[in-house]
């Protein structure tokens, strides 16, 4: 027969019952050979050296030890936190030492409660939402509000009822570690690991908070103590003694501690125990009060016992760690680890942490306003850019009539009028590609105001739509003509800023008249300064009139037409260089000058000079060109493979010119953007850093109450996105 392990219980105390009820003989715990080292480095230091030890469900063990002599380390293979190097530790039936670290999780979140010498409370945190913080890592997890309900019972039954929105900064160290006492017990554990329970209450409160674990103990919990204070070992059932990482030899029999009310046993004779309370201090009320008595387990009256909240138990059957486990707790796992975190738990962590949390979403407010800051600037440059040499030509397609051939000699451009104002409204409706298009009719003359004249560069012909296609439209002064001024020939007219100063020399142009060819214009308005162009040419030296007022009264006949005008009845009074001594005369009898009055007949001719027509953008330019082509030719009939009667010229280099500009400022408004971003980004990133390093403690807390890994991941994603949808909808 093997002999019994160091610090097993031997057989009479085992199956023999006292007063304090007979121990199951079933074994919660039991170690083999465990060993503990640790590597710094090179060197390693062993720290637990072969410990063997059983431990019965039900019993109040003492795991004493002066400091440096591995208890802690004990305790935390024990408790599932750690791994031994080497041995076999069996908890409740199941293997331990080669479970993974979310496997060990399970079971502490499913078998476990821990109780802290520093309480180890989250801070800003009220009481009841520290008890309830396990229930979010069970596996048992209930739902609604039953887990408020059970975390309100243990908190007022641990005498805190009064206390269960106040924070770990208002209450005493003693209500800090009812606290921590309540939350152990929330997902009624199996084993309950007290470590120094007492270090940092004074002797009275460390008594009360010692005979709250008896009381639990009554209820058939198993409870190690921790500690080197040889007064917290006498409370409990049996002292496991470690040194140098070893267990000392054990005390062979157990030593009950029965004391009544009035005074000790003869059990209690075989060792020095503190002076009992006295019996007033016994309040009875099934809370424990300053002043409460030691009272044995088994005399407790059954109101005065810690019920635990009504949650379905754990797995009564042994686990194995290849099946058992498994079916336990990894469909729990996998059911889990998808599942968002509430919102009001991601706000209330985040409300314990307002300033970090204020300058982490300050960090994502002015990043994402900054990349939308610079992204708007440049899509806003970029169109200014493309509107500014739009203006000078970018998308402008000028059609030309194309040149007379006379014997194969070519005659030069407009030698052949080959357009017409009907060509204009069928591209305007036909060619989609086509944002505006408008007649051109260009002429050379004088202008005189009173005393003074001025010849301006462009005296152009055309429509209203001429001031969008050159993105011309906000006038300086005054307005544009209309369509009804075109259709009437109406001799209204805009001028430039430089026309506007020679002619007027400061006065105000609009409502004056001027003449051309002793033709009255009136100005309508003054068109907006422009200075010279890519050509170096002055634009606002220029004068623009409805078309047919320049057509039909400057011109009165189109340029080098001598068949039309022929056929008008006028014939040129010019001397012909080939007959000096002929005198051309009029067919007709001229008309006098009441009769002009009278009868202002002028020849009409229905061609004009060219046609200026507007892409709907770069890419559309090429398409332009081909929808324009194609209606041409086939409105002037020409037979395929003839050639065109007109001329479209391409202004590419201005668009290609145009296209590298503007990608070339919003690849530069990008890099900036994405400077900005990025260090916004490491400062987000450093907060966060910040966070983590500053939350070690929380995080141990959490997993030491059954978080797994995915579960603290998974809060500081919840708790960044929460803080990066916040600030970014902000910015």
């Amino acid at each position: 027969m093997s002999p019994p392990l160091c610090g097993q219980l031997p057989a009479d105390a085992r199956h023999a019952p006292d007063a304090l009820g007979a121990a199951t003989s079933r074994e919660l715990i039991r170690l083999e050979n465990i060993t503990k080292t640790y590597r710094l480095g090179e060197l390693e230091v062993p720290v637990l050296k072969g410990v063997s030890l059983s431990i019965a469900r039900g019993e109040m063990v003492a795991l004493m030890g002066a400091s440096g002599s591995g208890k802690t380390t004990l305790m935390n293979i024990l408790g599932c936190l750690d791994r031994p190097t080497s041995g076999q530790f069996w908890l409740d039936g199941q293997e331990m030492s080669r479970l993974t670290p979310n496997e060990r999780a399970i079971v502490r979140t499913a078998k476990l409660g821990f109780v802290f010498q520093s309480f180890n409370l989250l801070s800003r945190t009220s009481a009841l939402q520290n008890v309830l913080m396990p229930l979010e890592y069970s596996t048992r997890r209930p739902h609604g509000g039953t887990a408020r309900h059970s975390a309100e019972a243990l908190l007022t039954q641990v005498g805190l009822a009064a206390r269960l929105g106040h924070e770990s900064s208002q209450m005493s160290g003693g209500q800090q570690q009812r606290v921590a006492i309540a939350r152990a017990l929330i997902n009624r554990p199996a084993l309950l690991l007290a470590d120094e329970p007492t270090g940092n209450l004074d002797s009275r409160t460390g008594d009360e908070i010692l005979r709250m674990f008896q009381r639990l103990h009554a209820q058939g919990i198993t409870v190690i103590l921790v500690t080197h204070d040889p007064k917290v070992a006498g409370y409990a059932d049996r002292t496991i003694r470690i040194a140098d990482g070893m267990i000392e030899e054990p005390l062979r029999e157990r030593i009950s501690k029965r004391r009544t009310l009035r005074g000790r046993t003869s059990h209690e004779a075989e060792r020095p125990v503190q002076e009992p309370m006295s019996a007033s201090h016994y309040t009875g009320t099934g809370t424990w009060g300053e002043g409460e008595a030691w009272i044995a387990p088994h005399q407790l009256p059954a109101q005065d016992l810690v019920r635990l909240p009504a949650i379905e138990p754990a797995n009564e059957n042994q686990l194995d760690s290849k099946t058992a486990l498994p079916q336990l707790a990894l469909p729990s796992l996998a059911r889990d680890s998808f599942l968002v975190p509430k919102l009001r738990s991601v706000m209330r962590d985040l409300r314990r942490n307002k300033l970090r949390s204020a300058l982490a979403a300050l960090g994502i407010i002015i990043g994402v306003a900054a990349v939308i800051a610079m992204t708007e600037i440049g899509q806003g440059s970029k169109a200014e850019i493309e509107k500014t040499i739009a203006s000078m030509g970018a998308y402008k397609l000028p059609i030309f009539p194309a040149a007379a051939v006379n014997g194969g000699v070519s005659q030069g451009a407009g030698t052949v009028q080959t357009l017409k104002p009907d060509d204009v409204e069928e591209i305007a409706r036909q060619c989609p590609a086509v944002a505006d298009v408008v007649p051109m009719v260009g002429a050379q003359a004088q202008a005189v105001y009173g005393g003074r004249n001025w010849v301006p560069q462009q005296l152009t012909g055309t429509t209203p739509n001429y001031l969008a296609i050159r993105e011309w439209e906000d006038l300086e002064e005054g307005s544009c003509f209309s369509d009804d001024d075109v259709r009437t020939s109406n001799p209204v007219c805009l001028i430039g800023a430089t026309v506007e100063r020679e002619l007027f020399d400061g006065e105000s142009a609009v409502g004056k008249t001027l003449r051309i060819r002793n033709v009255p214009f009136r100005v309508l308005g003054v068109l907006s300064p422009r200075g010279a162009n890519m050509n170096g040419q002055d634009q606002d030296d220029c004068i623009i009139a409805p078309w047919t007022a320049i057509k039909f009264r400057v011109n009165s006949q189109g340029a080098g037409s001598a068949k039309m005008a022929a056929a008008s009845g006028v014939v040129s009074t010019a001397t012909s260089w080939n007959n000096p001594y002929c005198v051309a005369t009029s067919l007709y009898p001229l008309a006098s000058p009441l009769q002009q009055a009278d009868s202002p007949l002028m020849v009409r001719q229905s061609n004009i000079d060219f046609i200026l027509a507007k892409a709907a953008g770069a890419a559309e330019v090429p398409r332009a060109i081909e929808q324009i082509s194609a209606l041409l030719r086939e409105r002037h009939h020409l037979a395929p493979g003839a050639n065109d009667d007109f001329k479209i010229l391409n202004l590419t280099e201005i668009a290609r010119a145009t296209e590298r500009t503007a990608n070339l400022v919003g690849m530069l408004l990008l890099v900036v953007a994405g400077i900005s971003l990025f260090v916004s980004g490491v400062g987000i990133m450093n907060i966060m850093l910040v966070s983590v390093t500053e939350r070690t403690r929380e995080i141990g807390l959490r997993m030491a109450v059954g978080a797994r890994s995915h579960h603290i991941l998974r809060q500081f994603l919840a708790e960044a996105v929460f803080l990066c949808l916040v600030g970014g909808a902000i910015g």
